[in-house]
């Protein structure tokens, strides 16, 4: 039997997945990963902690399939995009917890260094926008406020990775520093025309070359396990950012084709094939994964805040005692009376980009009880859920469907009233870990179990499909409250 395992390193909990070729789920193991919050705006995660946890989940995973390495035909490698760390190449230490993709501390050296004409260059090159969100600005701030790091990392004895890189690194035992082009995509470093890192990116931003590593295919080799960790030496043969996985997974594979992720943040993503298409409504280009020398390009839209709005009322406020009693509580309501969450605990992310953005709760009255509160948060996700298709469509693209995926996925409630105020259908697969599903795909593509993205795309099945019920008149009149709602915390001159 093939069997294939993904670690899925995401930004509130490690995992690992066992899948056969046909894509079941064999066995599985998780763990949360505790934030930390040292400052406003800041979030950080400890890469050591994270490192112990990938290598605990997968020889959890392994028990529970009562499985041994050795059966294992390849590994997977999907990861929370842009968060930063640095490392010691002779120790394999971190010189500094890891900057967190949601961190703003870089907001006012952004603010500083922008111009019209500097967006261009830098959307005309990367795609993206000058923001915090990627991994350029904190690399930089990573060597300016570290004791000696600036002048170690010219040196060479530094290695800068997202997660999927510190975890090659530490599953090889150091020998291969290696991300994909999806992850180098993120980092506002990597050209998306010449498919490498660019000097006068690497110039402006001032990122050391010497730290970077090397970019390779979706689906290539990644060198092979420390025969220590697991007792045997498993190939690593694919690697893709969390929603660039979900894609895969998702089975988007023909331009037009469009997914969303619901997992602590939200990021719709559809395919554009061989073309690099730039929005005329802030949404970003970016990789959609890059097989035998072959990319493929995507539009982007990213929500910073989607499952971790659940998570604050579960935490912060003791509404809830779990994520999936906020179903519940939405269905006890037939509206919100008027109350609107804008979940804008770290900025406001596309169509906005608005760093210095911060949530507050709308429109509440003396009537409005803690169902109100739950459900707006949830229907938040699909607010700016349609912020994100609302600028797709503007930009001329007309998607059929949204095949949904993550946790809130599961939740029906959820995906009725996000079918209702987009006015799309909704398809949910019958797998919906499609993120490590996707990891496992591409791996299985490195490994040469399948031979195509037909392949795959056979392989994809629906579960569930919401179709919207609601009057149009309504859904606009709902979303109109949203927007005003939104401009109502926006910062001055966003």
């Amino acid at each position: 039997m093939t069997i294939l395992l993904a670690i899925d390193q995401g930004t509130t909990s490690t995992r690992a997945m066992l899948f056969d070729r046909a894509g079941a789920v064999l066995g599985r193991a998780q763990t949360e990963l505790p934030q930390h919050y040292p400052n406003d705006g800041w979030v950080e995660h400890d890469a050591t902690q994270i490192w112990r946890d990938a290598v605990a989940v997968c020889r959890q995973a392994l028990a529970s399939a009562q499985r041994s390495a050795s059966e294992i035909s390849a590994i997977g490698v999907t990861n929370q995009r842009e968060t930063t760390v640095i490392w010691d190449r002779a120790t394999g230490q971190p010189i500094h917890h890891a900057i967190v993709w949601q961190d703003r501390r870089t907001a006012d050296w952004c603010k500083a260094h922008y111009t019209p004409e500097t967006e261009r260059w830098l959307a005309d090159k990367t795609g993206l926008l000058l923001d915090p969100y990627f991994s350029a600005t904190k690399i930089a701030w990573l060597l300016d406020h570290i004791p000696g790091a600036r002048q170690r990392a010219e040196a060479g004895e530094l290695a800068f990775g997202t997660i999927d890189s510190w975890l090659v690194w530490q599953l090889t035992g150091g020998k291969v520093h290696a991300t994909d082009a999806t992850n180098a995509s993120r980092t506002l470093l990597f050209n998306l025309h010449s498919q490498d890192w660019d000097e006068e990116l690497l110039a402006f931003f001032g990122v050391p070359r010497a730290l970077l590593p090397q970019v390779l295919d979706s689906a290539d080799d990644y060198g092979h396990t420390d025969a220590a960790l697991f007792g045997t030496a498993i190939p690593i043969r694919g690697v893709a950012g969390d929603q660039q996985a979900a894609t895969v997974g998702q089975a988007c594979f023909a331009p037009g084709m469009v997914k969303s992720t619901y997992g602590t943040g939200c990021f719709m993503v559809m395919n554009t094939g061989s073309d690099v298409v730039r929005s005329q409504h802030r949404l970003i280009s970016t990789m959609a994964y890059r097989l035998n020398g072959q990319p493929t390009y995507a539009l982007e839209g990213s929500i910073f805040i989607a499952g971790a709005a659940v998570q604050w009322l579960r935490d912060a406020l003791k509404l809830i005692g779990s994520a999936a009693e906020s179903e519940k509580w939405a269905r006890e309501v037939d509206d919100t009376h008027g109350v609107y969450l804008v979940p804008a605990f770290t900025g406001l992310g596309a169509p906005y980009w608005d760093p210095q953005a911060r949530g507050a709760n709308i429109g509440q009255t003396s009537d409005s009880g803690n169902a109100e509160k739950v459900r707006a948060a949830l229907e938040s996700v699909c607010y700016q859920s349609r912020d994100l298709l609302e600028a797709m469509r503007a930009d001329g693209a007309q998607p059929a469907a949204l095949r949904v995926d993550g946790g809130m996925a599961n939740n029906d409630w959820l995906m009725q009233c996000l079918a209702d105020l987009l006015d799309c259908r909704v398809a949910r697969p019958t797998i919906t870990e499609t993120t490590a599903l996707g990891a496992a795909y591409l791996a299985g593509l490195g490994a040469g179990i399948y031979t195509s993205l037909d392949e795959i795309s056979a392989l994809w099945a629906g579960d569930c499909e919401f179709a919207p019920a609601m009057a149009a008149d309504k859904r606009d009149v709902l979303y109109r409250g949203w927007q005003e709602a939104v401009g109502r915390v926006r910062s001055k001159g966003a």
